[in-house]
């Protein structure tokens, strides 16, 4: 596993500098987003304040950084890193992976993008706690801005749960 993840991470990175030297192949990505989970408490609001529980309620925030090669803005291959913070979880993650994009032209400068990403998921101040991290994304760009929203399994046990997951709402920025 090791070997193949530093054999897929050098044939990427000769690539790119191929394609450097003819034109610009290269693409920097910003993703900011904010992790929903469900109310537990929703519709338990007493009939006569006519207040109901919101169904969904923010449950952390996540950034990241993304570089890679992409051929005619269409399909993208990059490698991402960046931080998840969960606050129900108490955990700060650290995914690091390599994120395959799909970005076909819908109308003039509007794009759906499809993404998934895979690799590896560290979480800081909890030893040795990491996992195979997983995502897949779905957004629209218009331009260089795209809004997503996006499903990801950091792939380790915490507390009670098997395995932590998130699902965020987020804004992303992609220079060509």
């Amino acid at each position: 596993m090791k070997y193949s993840l530093l054999a897929i991470i050098t044939f990427f990175f000769f690539i790119l500098k191929l394609s450097a030297q003819e034109k610009k192949f290269t693409y920097i990505q910003f993703d900011v987003g904010l992790s929903l989970t469900g109310n537990p408490d929703y519709g338990d609001a007493p009939e006569y304040e006519g207040d109901k529980q919101p169904w969904l309620l923010p449950d952390g925030l996540g950034s990241k950084l993304g570089y890679g090669v992409h051929y005619k803005q269409w399909l993208t291959l990059g490698v991402h890193s960046g931080l998840d913070w969960k606050w129900n979880e108490k955990l700060v993650a650290v995914p690091v992976y390599l994120n395959l994009g799909l970005r076909p032209k819908i109308a003039e400068n509007t794009r759906i993008t499809m993404e998934v990403g895979y690799g590896r998921s560290f979480a800081l101040g909890r030893g040795d706690l990491s996992g195979t991290y997983k995502k897949a994304r779905l957004g629209l760009t218009v331009d260089d801005h795209t809004i997503f929203l996006e499903v990801a399994d950091f792939g380790f046990p915490l507390h009670e749960y098997n395995s932590i997951g998130s699902v965020s709402f987020g804004f992303s920025l992609i220079s060509f």
